[in-house]
């Protein structure tokens, strides 16, 4: 790292990123410069707090990741833990642990990608944390929501006879991460990647939070329970239904796959629902909605032109199962990314 003290790093990280209009309007009363900051809230509106870390050979690697990227990607991580909460994004605080090999130059384009994501999703970047680290860059970004009073989405309230939904493809993004690291190449540009591979590489790089879908959800009033698929579907599918108390049965015919996914699938021999079902990194929705109210819901996902898959049921034999094709049924054992291996 080059010999800019903290304080200097900090205000050339995140000089004129944002307007003082900017912060005024989301409610900033003291930001970045002081020991903590201070945002007024509305009433009638509750917190909604999430923190997510990325580290450097764990998370990502110059085969894997832009600098930019690294840092768009952290953010948009923890937007989709507020997307699953129907909540809406406001503020940001940035802790950075950082190696002596580091730039500047490197950090500096790292809060580029970074702050395209908090600006596009109108969120202020309010503190944060800097300090130095043996080896690896490590990224950790709290997050601080808002949502209407006792309206926020969870995971415990899945209820027999559901629907299962997602909110967009599945896969992609672990097919990505799979091509990338078969081709071994450092800070591999996406105009060195073959055009039917490229959005595999995009959904990996920088996955798209679906915070309007989860405010459609829960403004509608009618989703029961949400989750992000950050793990894969088969550990998201298992949360919800750990704290729902009830099963999920997936149906393999009406999971959706990419058709860059399945050609990938084709060309390396894998089934595209490995990535699927226990890829994760995927950054979409899970969720279930009764029988009654899924047609709503649909026609709602169609005005704004967001996908809407119905994927399954809620069923009353606990675990995640599947069936396929033909009919047969097989309980699905394996996790997906495991955060701790």
């Amino acid at each position: 790292m080059s010999s800019l003290d903290e304080f200097a790093l900090i205000q050339s990280l995140n000089y004129k990123k944002q307007s003082n209009n900017f912060h005024n309007k989301l409610g900033v009363i003291k930001g970045i410069g002081d020991d903590a900051a201070v945002v007024q809230t509305r009433s009638g509106s509750q917190l909604v707090m999430t923190c997510d870390t990325m580290v450097e050979t764990i998370h990502f690697n110059p085969y894997t990741m832009l600098d930019e990227d690294v840092g768009y990607k952290a953010m948009a991580s923890n937007l989709s833990d507020i997307a699953a909460m129907g909540a809406i994004p406001k503020y940001a605080l940035i802790s950075l642990s950082i190696p002596k090999h580091y730039s500047t130059f490197r950090l500096k384009k790292i809060y580029k990608g970074l702050y395209e994501c908090a600006n596009y999703f109108e969120i202020a970047v309010i503190g944060g944390d800097t300090t130095k680290s043996p080896k690896h860059l490590n990224i950790s970004i709290t997050l601080v929501g808002e949502v209407e009073s006792n309206q926020a989405l969870f995971r415990s309230n899945a209820k027999v006879n559901d629907l299962v939904f997602t909110t967009g493809y599945l896969g992609c993004s672990a097919a990505g991460l799979d091509y990338l690291l078969k081709v071994k190449q450092k800070q591999l540009m996406l105009g060195q990647i073959p055009m039917n591979f490229l959005p595999l590489v995009k959904q990996h790089r920088r996955p798209t939070p679906q915070i309007k879908a989860g405010r459609i959800l829960l403004q509608s009033r009618r989703c029961h329970a949400l989750n992000d698929v950050s793990d894969g579907l088969s550990s998201e599918a298992s949360e919800i239904c750990e704290a729902s108390n009830v099963g999920f049965l997936f149906d393999e015919v009406k999971l959706p796959i990419h058709p860059q996914l399945r050609e990938y699938g084709q060309l390396i021999g894998k089934s595209p629902l490995d990535w699927i079902m226990y890829g994760g990194e995927d950054y979409q929705l899970l969720g279930t909605v009764s029988k009654a109210d899924v047609v709503h819901i649909q026609n709602r996902f169609q005005q704004e032109g967001i996908p809407f898959f119905i994927v399954g049921e809620v069923v009353a034999q606990k675990g995640v199962q599947m069936k396929d094709a033909y009919g047969n049924i097989k309980k699905i054992h394996k996790k997906g990314y495991n955060h701790f291996n």
